[in-house]
């Protein structure tokens, strides 16, 4: 049996809110979105059952309703990326995200798996015209887990934070990223070494990644459609292999651990079509050195949108693009969770014919499910299969959202 701890941590002293006199639409939606899940998260013990409410949709959040991203920035087409400025923050645009995940392992064997995301998001396409100190229009939301697969654990924490008087915030030079003392910290020319932190009721990462290949621009070059409407594309950039050191606490013990660490960044204003549900995404790193990343974006009808695909990054960092005809992601077990009553897949076989590759992808454990504001399954993997007749072993994660 998996066992979970699922804190989220609001001091609603730090929140009031204050909407400037005409905002429109867009702000009111979000504004009572936000108010609404940041009372429920602040009025609710730590420890209660999380699934009388329910969370906001995926699609919701990523949508491209007209009254909620009108007079923010869209991505419209290719742009020439610029380092170390786009490791900061963007914003123009509505939302953005430093994703990192990773596969960690204790001298004595044990597996760790880690998600560390720190969220930005724009209440307003303009900042409020206020002298307060506490005035803001950008909100942070923070979510960390820790997968401890020999005792089969889940923890799970959620943060959110006003991007003023320095509880959060993002900057490129010299890079951090924080949402109070959760944080990403590079050096004054970039983003790496990158050194990761977070902590909280008894258990804590402390890393440091490494970089050792070229970044990944997804897409076309860094554009990545996600639907056919116009705007609904992200700026994507991935680093596929960091190796990483540090430590890991549990129940207020640390231990010393290695793995490989993989980082996505993500800005946008609108992502889904009304016809999309959500995705599964794969991101997988192979003991030959290859790394692999190929998401399904799922259409509410249960097909796959003709948007999906990925990337092949080989040892020396050059990469193969990967359309959607070139994936084929069959489920082979499903498991529902007991705090949502969600059903997730929970095995996969990913065949990539043109790559010769065919791989199983097996959860360390069924229940990594993040039931917070927004409701996602987020987890470490398990990969085993063949690549051209030879056995391949490798592991990664999976996120599916849109459930």
């Amino acid at each position: 049996m998996t066992s979970r701890v699922v804190p989220v941590a609001v001091n609603p002293a730090r929140w009031s809110i204050v909407a400037p006199h005409a905002p429109g639409k867009y702000l009111r939606a979000i504004l009572i979105a936000i108010a609404s899940l940041l009372l429920l998260a602040a009025c609710s013990d730590n420890n209660a059952d999380r699934t009388q409410r329910e969370p906001m949709p995926v699609a919701g959040v990523l949508g491209g309703e007209p009254s909620a991203t009108e007079g923010f920035a869209r991505v419209t087409g290719p742009r020439p990326f610029a380092f170390p400025q786009d490791h900061g923050p963007h914003p123009d645009y509505q939302h953005e995200w430093w994703y990192y995940t990773g596969n960690l392992h204790a001298q004595d064997g044990r597996r760790f798996g880690f998600q560390f995301t720190l969220f930005r998001i724009a209440l307003t396409p303009m900042a409020l015209p206020r002298d307060s100190a506490w005035a803001t229009s950008q909100i942070y939301m923070g979510h960390f887990a820790l997968t401890d697969a020999r005792n089969r654990r889940f923890y799970l924490f959620e943060r959110f934070a006003r991007g003023a008087l320095d509880l959060a915030g993002a900057q490129a030079r010299p890079f951090r990223v924080w949402l109070e003392d959760w944080q990403a910290v590079g050096g004054e020319r970039d983003m790496f070494p990158l050194r990761l932190s977070a902590a909280q009721d008894g258990v804590a990462i402390e890393l440091q990644l490494e970089q050792t290949r070229p970044l990944v621009l997804q897409g076309e070059d860094g554009y990545s459609r996600k639907s056919a409407q116009p705007g609904n594309a992200s700026y994507y950039y991935s680093a596929t292999r960091l190796p990483t050191t540090g430590t890991i606490t549990v129940d207020g013990r640390a231990v010393e651990v290695s793995g490989n660490s993989w980082l996505d960044r993500e800005w946008s204003t609108s992502a889904l079509g009304p016809e999309q549900a959500g995705w599964d995404w794969f991101a997988l790193q192979l003991d030959d050195g290859r790394d692999v990343m190929f998401y399904r974006l799922r259409n509410k009808d249960g097909t796959a949108s003709a948007f999906s695909g990925g990337v092949l990054v080989r040892p020396d960092g050059s990469t193969q693009t990967l359309a959607a005809c070139d994936g084929v992601i069959e489920e082979r077990d499903h498991w529902t969770s007991a705090h949502s009553g969600t059903r997730y897949p929970s095995r996969w076989r990913l065949q990539l014919p043109a790559l010769s590759l065919s791989v199983d992808v097996t959860p360390v454990i069924d229940d990594q499910e993040l039931d917070l504001s927004v409701r996602y399954w987020e987890g470490a993997v398990s990969v085993t299969g063949t690549n051209a007749g030879r056995d391949i072993q490798g592991s990664g994660y999976v996120e599916l959202t849109g459930y």
